[in-house]
């Protein structure tokens, strides 16, 4: 008899079991990524805030760790796109994935290089355009889902999703999942596995500082607010003084200090001003934005990294799924993904009676 929790996501990718460990900025770095994929799941390592030099020091870190596959995060319109996916491929990454749905023309750049790919999507309709652009796979995000997120939920969204395209190639669910029957309940709604972010941010590898974890532990499932004011997308965080504070100060303020944001961000990930500009350019192309929004779009990791870098909660914004209401402990990779397995197999053997 096989196993059901071999699914085809694990054939494509190389792992034991579907769980993937998703690209947080700021988070997901080689430790976290490492350990995932040396427990049988499918780390992804964040590389959108990385320098190209940090980004060959964190693949080989995880190199190191494991022998294990796994993955990159990268952003469609990154100016050196092409550069970074040569790399990670002559370093044997298996798996390129995009926060939201890349051009046409990166997926070409990424299968050109022998990589696969595959995006987050937070509509049917997506799912269905990036399924044309050719990817290999696609994490289907609910609204629960933290950072950048939509408005159907995932009980909703992940069968349209599944419906779709699910019969040409793997779907993996996100947005709510922390456990081994969420896993049982993603393959009953016909996907091939499942995405976690927050239930990642909140283990012993994640190194985000442990004053920052003990706040998303004290959060509760109504803790959470979806808001449009950190870089005009909606984008779920945990309510703090910092939004209310940005979401009550006029639009007018905001690009500003974004602007000043954005010139920090390029310094951080090493990016010269030209590139900035050609990467706005691309964004304000491709994603249909104002100057303003493209702005408030870098302004954004900077927020983040006050908190998952620097520990600076009174300061930064804390990017959250729902699902941090209901996690209250922070075990290792490897503890957490044998319960996935344990709780799945049990709830299997319930089900089947």
């Amino acid at each position: 008899m096989s196993d059901p929790l071999r699914t085809r996501f694990c054939a494509l990718v190389g792992c034991e079991l579907p769980v993937v460990q998703t690209g947080m900025g700021w988070v997901s770095g080689a430790s976290l990524t490492a350990a995932t994929s040396a427990a049988g799941g499918f780390g992804i390592l964040a590389a959108v805030t990385m320098t190209p030099e940090q980004l060959l020091v964190a693949v080989r870190k995880v190199k190191d760790r494991t022998d294990r596959p796994f993955g990159v995060n990268f952003r469609a319109d990154q100016p050196d796109l092409e550069e970074r996916v040569a790399f990670v491929v002559s370093e044997g990454v298996r798996l390129v994935s995009f926060a939201g749905a890349p051009t046409k023309g990166a997926v070409a750049r990424c299968h050109d290089a022998g990589v696969l790919v595959m995006p987050t999507v937070g509509a049917r309709r997506h799912a269905e355009k990036v399924l044309e652009m050719g990817v290999d796979a696609v994490i289907a995000q609910g609204g629960e889902g933290g950072g950048h997120t939509g408005v159907v939920p995932t009980t909703l969204l992940l069968p349209a999703v599944v419906d779709a395209v699910g019969a040409s190639i793997p779907v993996l669910a996100a947005g709510g999942f922390f456990d081994g029957r969420g896993l049982v309940a993603a393959l009953a709604y016909g996907a091939d596995g499942i995405a976690m972010g927050t239930r990642f941010l909140l283990t012993a590898e994640s190194h985000v500082p442990a004053g920052v974890k003990v706040l998303y532990v004290a959060a509760t499932p109504t803790d959470t607010v979806v808001t449009t004011a950190l870089d005009g997308a909606p984008q779920r965080v945990i309510r703090t003084e910092v939004v209310d504070r940005i979401e009550r100060s006029p639009k007018l303020l905001r690009f500003p200090r974004a602007a000043a944001a954005a010139l920090r961000f390029r310094k951080e990930t090493g990016t010269s001003f030209a590139a900035l500009v050609k990467e706005g350019l691309a964004m304000k192309r491709n994603q249909d934005l104002t100057w303003s929004q493209v702005a408030l779009a870098a302004n954004a990791p900077m927020l983040i990294k006050a908190t998952m870098v620097d520990g600076r909660p009174e300061v930064g914004i804390l990017p959250s799924g729902q699902v941090a209401g209901v996690i209250d402990e922070l075990p290792t990779v490897a503890e957490l993904l044998a319960r996935i397995r344990t709780d799945a197999e049990l709830t299997l053997k319930r089900l089947g009676g």
